[in-house]
């Protein structure tokens, strides 16, 4: 199988740093950087974006609610309008810093509270379409798996890569397991090999009740952010080479 291993990275700010991007970037293949929303400076977004150019890293922008102080995982009640500013103000900025690295944002996926609330809300989810098919309607979407917005992305004709996440637990109507829960997160390398396995063999979501919503899966995602997260991200990589399949960035994907 021809799968993408992908990570949310660069979500720092000035001194203040989040995860081991280095070591990360060594691991997945598709990095989704933060671009000022959430996380994310010029100086981070260029560091990061040359780390991963130089390791042959596909690159994604990782737009949020303007959210600094909650890192982006607070709703906001943005009107339409103002949603598809952000979206093409955060995806240019990172556009333009790629370009000083002679690099080039090749896919986008939405971020914390604004992701969650487009997987479920079809007018969000075609805002964001929207802007993204404005600003380049080349980009493939990262969407999470059985949503709303896989169904939005394929509506405005964008290539869509549908995702699944490797330490978080599912809900069974495919949304994720709210973060204020304690059985929010999968946690430990072997533990979250087996809920990708797991997924992967069905071709299914699989909730915590043991629900299943058949989907395709073409990328997994390892929060940069999480506890352990090299390890985990190095674990399901070798595991899944070991099994046949191919990690590739994700326009070989799309």
């Amino acid at each position: 199988m021809r799968i993408n291993l992908n990570a949310d990275l660069g979500e720092g700010y000035g001194p203040w740093t989040m995860g081991d991007d280095a070591a990360m970037l060594d691991i997945v293949a598709s990095a989704n950087i933060a671009c000022g929303g959430h996380a994310g400076d010029p100086d981070v977004m260029r560091r990061t974006l040359r780390l991963a150019r130089e390791r042959g890293v596909s690159i994604g922008a990782h737009p949020s609610y303007p959210d600094l102080q909650g890192f982006g995982r607070r709703a906001m009640a943005l009107t339409a309008a103002e949603l598809e500013n952000q979206v093409a103000a955060q995806l240019g900025a990172l556009s333009a810093i790629a370009a000083l690295e002679a690099a080039r944002v090749t896919h986008v996926k939405p971020h914390g509270a604004l992701n969650n609330l487009a997987c479920v809300d079809r007018n969000v989810a075609d805002t964001i379409c929207r802007a993204l098919r404005a600003v380049d309607p080349a980009l493939i979407l990262l969407a999470p798996a059985a949503s709303q917005l896989v169904a939005a992305g394929r509506g405005a004709g964008l290539a869509v890569v549908e995702e699944i996440f490797a330490d978080r637990a599912y809900l069974p109507d495919g949304q994720l397991v709210p973060r204020s829960r304690p059985d929010a997160m999968i946690h430990g390398a072997e533990a979250c090999l087996a809920h990708v396995l797991a997924m992967l063999d069905a071709g299914a979501l699989i909730s915590i009740d043991g629900t299943r919503i058949a989907t395709p899966i073409g990328s997994i995602c390892v929060h940069g952010d999480s506890p352990g997260a090299v390890a985990v991200a190095r674990h399901l990589r070798e595991q899944l080479a070991a099994r046949g399949h191919q990690v590739l960035p994700l326009p070989e994907i799309a």
